[in-house]
């Protein structure tokens, strides 16, 4: 009942707001894939080779379990893997990172789009990332008796209480899972306290402590090589809606502190990009745009506009200073274990909740600031002019990210136990 109340449901509201969607180019991309074109096409693709079956969001879940399908493939051997994504971003990266005879668009939860799905892959093992779970997925695996591993599982307190609200409807698809392998202890609650058995929840780590540095972008070598002398460079990535407002109007009063820095900016969403060069060109900023860019040398107190997918990662290299957005507007933040990877310091804002482990990670280990926004420059600059506090402060995040390891080891071995059981 539950079920058929949640199709109904879905339904209506594919029917109600397919108009708005057909119109927006961004949900019309990959339609065909959606309603069960990109499963098929794999699966023909990959020739029944494939046994598992990876699905991850959007791009930070796709470079969380980048290493996670690199060693799946070591074990099971390549093509082993077929790879969904939800977002045009993710699928963008994920093609790039696995190739594109691999990876689709993430099926409609409708019943017969997501058994059409089942039936064109047919995988031995599901595996999610994160949160993303879907009823007809689950009650789909539940009637092929075809286990379920949520990897890399958190649940935010913003969802919290929606999952606590729903606990009742939740239940029975929760009960579906096979294994949860939660990031944190208080993930692992979570889990159990919104209905998974708790024999089948294990605190299995952060798969982002796993992933190996993206390879180097192009950009970067080019960008290094045309920096100025001595260049003091601020990487503020994954910005959104009035969080360059507030990094541009604050860039001159670094500048003047600071008179060879350089930031590179990366707002999170691409349909953002316009709009943020054009605010930049407000403020009269010396702007170059990655998009534009001749290679030409950067002057002092230039701002690069990342408005590409993918080199972000890799750009945080460059950082003697990091900002990560997100934090500064009440969206939960951006992982900030991305330039800590590299051993750079990082500044946040104080909305960080849904990367809540990792900042209290970082800030005990005294590689993290939590700013207010109108003291967000401040930090910034007192940071850039501070060569050796900086440089101190990000070894000291390294060290802690370093030491988290091991969480994807779990998890390629989870996978291949459920497998060499033979559950199907």
């Amino acid at each position: 009942m539950i079920l058929f109340i949640y199709n109904l449901g879905l339904l209506l509201a594919l029917a109600v707001g397919a108009p708005v969607w057909l119109l927006r180019r961004r949900w019309r991309e990959g339609l065909r894939e959606r309603l069960g074109a990109g499963a098929a096409r794999v699966g023909h693709a990959l020739a029944g080779r494939q046994q598992v079956w990876v699905h991850a969001v959007s791009v930070g879940e796709v470079v969380a379990v980048s290493r996670l399908v690199e060693e799946l493939d070591a074990r099971l051997g390549r093509g082993s893997v077929a790879i969904s994504t939800t977002t045009r971003t993710g699928q963008q990266l994920a093609r790039e990172r696995f190739g594109s005879a691999r990876c689709f668009y993430f099926p409609i939860d409708l019943p017969w789009v997501v058994r059409g799905a089942f039936r064109a892959l047919r995988p031995r093992v599901l595996v999610l990332a994160e949160s993303e779970l879907w009823p007809n997925v689950l009650a789909e695996c539940a009637g092929q008796r075809l286990p379920v591993v949520v990897v890399n599982a958190r649940i935010s307190d913003r969802s919290l209480p929606r999952y606590q609200r729903l606990r009742r409807w939740w239940r029975p698809f929760l009960e579906m899972l096979t294994l949860v392998l939660a990031q944190s202890a208080e993930d692992a609650r979570r889990f159990v306290g919104i209905g998974v058995p708790e024999a089948r929840v294990r605190v299995g780590g952060n798969l982002k402590f796993d992933a190996r540095p993206p390879q180097s972008a192009p950009v970067v070598e080019q960008l290094r090589a045309r920096l100025p002398e001595g260049a003091k460079v601020l990487v503020a990535g994954s910005t959104l809606e009035d969080e360059e407002r507030v990094l541009l109007e604050a860039w001159p009063a670094i500048c003047a502190r600071v008179p060879n820095a350089v930031m590179v900016l990366a707002p999170r969403h691409p349909e953002r990009f316009a709009r943020v060069a054009a605010l930049a060109r407000e403020r009269k900023v010396a702007l170059v745009q990655r998009s534009l860019w001749d290679g030409s040398a950067m002057a002092a107190g230039s701002v690069f506009l990342l408005d590409s997918i993918g080199e972000l990662g890799s750009v945080y290299g460059l950082a003697m200073v990091a900002f990560v957005g997100g934090s500064l507007v009440p969206a939960g933040g951006h992982n900030p274990l991305e330039p800590a990877r590299f051993g750079v310091p990082v500044v946040m804002g104080p909305h960080y909740q849904n990367f809540r482990d990792a900042v209290e990670l970082l800030r005990s280990a005294g590689a993290l600031r939590v700013v207010e926004r109108e003291s967000a420059g401040e930090a910034i600059a007192m940071l850039l002019e501070d060569t050796n506090g900086a440089a101190a402060m990000g070894a000291r995040g390294k060290r802690a990210f370093d030491e988290q390891a091991g969480a994807t080891q779990r998890a390629v071995d989870a996978v291949v136990q459920l497998l060499a059981e033979g559950h199907t």
